[in-house]
């Protein structure tokens, strides 16, 4: 587990439970983005899951704090179908507001430090296809595109992860 980390006036840290509201609110800023007719309304309780999330034993959620402000986050843990040295980033998300200022690219890097300091071997993740931003972001990380099936509404990417 990374400790609070400090780059360029931004500490990435583990989020808080108090600090839900906050990242429900950032999570539907960042998706609103990629759904040109609005946010699907399909009854999930977002607040719900992410203190699921918070509290999962066998899952992280991080976050960049600028200036006191929650502006990225990142939820990862090892699916339940897949072996102990893969992991999952089942959100990651920065406020629009902070696109392309290194933001993402920070979250990423210490994402990556603690799957490597926890010995996993494959990362894995589903992006929404309408959301050609983060998966050219992912590209560029290193993420490679798995091929997708016709009507598939999110394409799978991995990442190898160098060992020691």
């Amino acid at each position: 587990m990374i400790k609070d980390r400090v780059t360029s006036g931004r500490v990435i840290r583990t989020v808080l439970p108090a600090e839900v509201e906050h990242v429900v609110a950032l999570h539907a800023r960042a998706r609103a983005t990629y759904y040109p007719d609005g946010l699907p309304q399909d009854g999930t309780d977002w607040g719900a899951a992410w203190r699921s999330a918070l509290t999962r034993p066998d899952g992280r959620v991080l976050c960049v704090v600028e200036a006191g402000r929650i502006v990225g986050v990142a939820s990862f843990r090892t699916p339940d179908d897949a072996p102990p040295d893969v992991v999952k980033l089942f959100q990651f998300h920065v406020d629009p507001d902070h696109w392309r200022r290194g933001v993402g690219t920070a979250l990423h890097a210490a994402c990556v430090e603690e799957w490597q300091a926890d010995r996993r071997r494959t990362a894995v993740l589903d992006v929404h296809v309408d959301n050609r931003r983060a998966q050219g972001f992912y590209r560029r990380q290193g993420w490679l595109a798995e091929p997708a099936e016709p009507g598939d509404h999110h394409q799978r990417m991995r990442l190898g992860l160098p060992g020691e």
